[in-house]
C-alpha cells in the first residue's frame, strides 16, 4: 500500500493507493506530523509514500516520513522516472507538471499525450508515443486573469468565473466574464489542433481546480482526471522501488 503526498501552495493533497487503485483521499491545509500519523492509524498496510513540494519542506517532517515507512523519496529533478524526461532545464520544471504527464503515461503509455493542468496557471504539457516529455507551455489561469484586469485598471471589477457567459457581452461585467473564459476556450481549442496537426491519436487530459468547469466547454474529446498528479507520484514512487 503506497501513501502519496502533493503539498501546493495552498492546500496539502493525500491519496491512498493498493497497486494502481486509489483507495481514499485526505486534504489538508498544512502537512504535519499528526495528519500524516492519523492517515497511517486509518491504513496501518501503508508501506511507501513519495512526497512532491513546492514548499520548502520542514525537516522533522522529512524526518518522520524517513521513519515512518519503509520506503520514502522526495521528488526531486535527479529522481529516476518511467518516462524520459528531455526538457531543457529539468532543475525548474514544476514537480507537479511531471507527476501530472507520468500519470498520463501510466493511463495511456506509448500514445500521444498532452496534459492540461488548469490551476493557478494553465499548464500544457506533452508526452509524445516515444514516452519522451518534450515539454509545453505555460500561461495565466483563470482567477490570475480575473485578478490582472482588475488590478491593472481603474475601474474593471474583480469577478468570478460564471456558466453564464456568451460569446457577444452586453455588459461591462459580461464582458469581462466572456472574455476571460472564452479566451481559455479558445486558447485550449486552438493549442490542441495545432497539435493534432503534427501528432495523430492525441490523448487529452485536463486536471487542476477548474477542470470541471471547463471540461465540457471545450471542443474536444477530452478526459477530466483530478488524480492524475497522484497517478503519476505513484508511478513514480513504484518505479524507483523496483529499481
Amino acid at each position: 500500500m503506497n501513501l502519496t503526498i502533493d503539498i501546493g501552495n495552498t492546500r496539502s493533497k493525500f491519496a491512498v493507493f493498493i497497486n494502481n487503485d486509489i483507495i481514499d483521499n485526505f486534504i489538508y491545509k498544512n502537512i504535519s506530523i499528526d495528519s500524516v500519523q492519523s492517515i497511517i492509524n486509518q491504513y496501518p498496510e501503508i508501506k511507501n509514500t513519495i512526497l512532491s513540494s513546492v514548499r520548502v519542506m520542514d525537516v522533522n517532517i522529512i524526518n518522520y516520513l524517513e521513519k515512518s515507512f519503509s520506503y520514502f523519496i522526495e521528488l526531486d529533478s535527479n529522481t529516476s522516472l518511467p518516462i524520459e524526461n528531455k526538457y531543457k532545464t529539468k532543475n525548474t520544471l514544476g514537480k507537479d507538471r511531471i507527476a501530472t504527464i507520468v500519470g498520463a503515461n501510466n493511463i495511456y503509455p506509448n500514445t500521444n499525450v498532452l496534459v492540461i493542468d488548469m490551476g493557478t496557471a494553465i499548464t500544457y504539457e506533452f508526452l509524445n508515443s516515444q514516452n519522451q516529455y518534450l515539454g509545453g507551455t505555460i500561461s495565466p489561469g483563470l482567477e490570475m486573469r480575473f485578478k490582472a484586469l482588475n488590478h491593472y485598471t481603474d475601474k474593471l471589477p474583480l469577478l468570478n468565473k460564471s456558466d453564464d457567459f456568451k460569446l457577444i457581452a452586453n455588459s461591462t461585467k459580461s464582458a469581462i466574464i466572456s472574455g476571460v473564459q472564452n479566451g481559455i476556450i479558445h486558447e485550449i481549442n486552438g493549442y490542441v489542433e495545432s497539435l493534432k496537426n503534427h501528432y495523430d491519436d492525441l490523448k487529452i487530459f485536463l486536471t487542476g481546480g477548474d477542470a470541471i468547469f471547463f471540461g465540457k466547454k471545450l471542443k474536444n474529446t477530452i478526459f477530466v482526471n483530478l488524480n492524475l498528479n497522484h497517478i503519476g507520484l505513484n508511478t513514480i514512487l513504484d518505479y524507483n522501488k523496483e529499481k
